[in-house]
């Protein structure tokens, strides 16, 4: 495979700050590949405009994040557009051009290179029309209508579409009329050895006999105001106060939440950690007795894979869950779940698990052996390489290989360029994904 060449494009997240982007460039270069990312400056790490790191070229470019609702994400991809271009023709022709959204316009970079030859793989980490509907309530407006637009145009540019679940593929198959056999399925996965069990650190609970966690960004899609809300009824439906509990993570309503808990009365009971080293990440989830995923159902969350419950199967964490379909595929039975969006139920949930300890120890190894089995990096990556493989028999003009179908292992399957205003939601990540500008925040 000797000299073929890839760009990767994302506007979300720095790079390598992007855990997903960095494994998939990382998993390409092993097969042979030479990849270079394009990507805005970090605002506390990859702050530098270029390096190389363990092989990977990487541009970056400054970039503002966005403030003032729908239109001031226009201002920003406007402007990452810009510099992704000017980027782009310094990094010179490439055989394939692959675009992470959010933003769907990114196509724009690989329509201009293909008269290199250049193939387009599209990597549709969120369904942004989606996203617009839970991020900003505005229903289906005129800026809406842009979004799925710039959306269309992206999977009709698209040679080749990965997908992170098989909602999404579904999207690409249905909405976007794409080929079944240019449809890959390429999950996220966390970095099994970066979590580890660590010594419990009882000081974490401030007295209590139990600690709960929340891990991930904190947006207005996320849930941690749902999270709050069921522990205020924790407390005071079901008269459970031995517990305290830790947010770790930031985002655009950290603030707002920190005032939110102290109207419930949870100030006390409550630490927001806002972002911290992974040392101290993997105390938290060392200690952690149940792990709280908030997530309420909307267009959005239903079908999107969340990166907290991977994380938490990694550290063998029992779960707390809302009813979501892409929530119980990545979980199964390591999560326990919620009718979607009551909150008492859920505080009724998380009161059953601290009960019971056996429990929470079978959910757990359930949750390890999925994240360290079939839904691990070791068989999304295969996926990718065939993605790559199938671009690059297009450009050839050569016989395509067949495409791998379903999940990325057993028991995943599931049910002038006008630039759009378009949400940035992020990886749905770890804590690598809470501080971002713009959002951050899937993935």
């Amino acid at each position: 495979m000797a000299g073929r060449s890839a760009l990767i494009l994302v506007e979300n997240l720095s790079v390598p700050f992007d855990r997903r982007v960095w494994q998939e460039s990382l998993a390409l270069r092993d097969a042979g590949w030479d990849v270079s990312v394009i990507c805005p400056q970090g605002t506390k790490r990859d702050t530098e405009p270029y390096a190389e790191i363990d092989g990977i070229k990487i541009h970056r470019y400054p970039l503002e994040a966005a403030t003032g609702g729908p239109l001031g994400y226009a201002k920003e991809y406007s402007s990452a557009l810009r510099h992704t271009l000017r980027l782009a023709k310094k990094v010179g022709p490439v055989d394939i051009v692959h675009a992470c959204n959010p933003p769907d316009i990114l196509y724009v970079v690989a329509k201009r290179l293909r008269k290199h030859g250049t193939r387009f793989i599209f990597d549709q980490h969120d369904l942004v029309p989606e996203l617009y509907l839970s991020r900003f309530n505005r229903g289906k407006d005129l800026l809406y209508r842009g979004v799925v637009r710039a959306e269309k145009a992206t999977y009709d540019a698209a040679d080749v579409v990965i997908a992170t679940n098989e909602s999404y593929r579904q999207a690409a198959l249905t909405r976007g009329g794409k080929a079944p056999e240019d449809v890959f399925v390429v999950r996220s996965a966390p970095v099994v050895e970066r979590f580890h069990h660590v010594p419990p650190d009882e000081s974490i609970k401030r007295g209590k006999p139990y600690l709960l966690c929340y891990l991930g960004v904190m947006g207005p899609q996320d849930g941690v105001d749902y999270a709050l809300r069921a522990l205020a009824k924790l407390r005071d439906e079901v008269g459970r106060t031995d517990w305290h509990a830790a947010f770790v993570g930031a985002g655009d309503t950290f603030e707002q939440m920190q005032v939110l808990a102290a109207e419930l009365g949870l100030a006390d009971a409550v630490t927001f950690t806002g972002r911290i080293p992974d040392e101290d990440l993997l105390r938290y989830l060392s200690t952690a007795d149940v792990c709280l995923s908030p997530d309420p159902l909307n267009p959005l969350n239903d079908v999107s894979t969340m990166n907290k419950i991977m994380e938490y199967m990694a550290m063998s964490k029992p779960i707390v869950s809302f009813e979501l379909r892409e929530a119980r595929v990545s979980a199964g039975e390591a999560a326990v779940y919620a009718p979607a969006n009551d909150e008492s139920a859920f505080a009724r949930l998380v009161s059953a698990l601290l009960d019971d300890p056996d429990e929470r120890a079978r959910m757990g190894a359930l949750g390890q052996a999925r994240v360290s089995g079939p839904l691990s990096w070791d068989n999304s990556k295969k996926n990718l390489i065939a993605a790559y493989e199938r671009a690059y028999a297009k450009k050839l003009g050569t016989s395509i290989p067949a495409q791998r179908t379903g999940g990325t292992g057993a028991g995943v399957t599931a049910p002038g360029v006008v630039i759009p205003p378009q949400p940035a939601r992020g990886a749905v990540d770890d804590q690598d994904a809470q501080e971002r500008g713009g959002v951050n925040g899937a993935h």
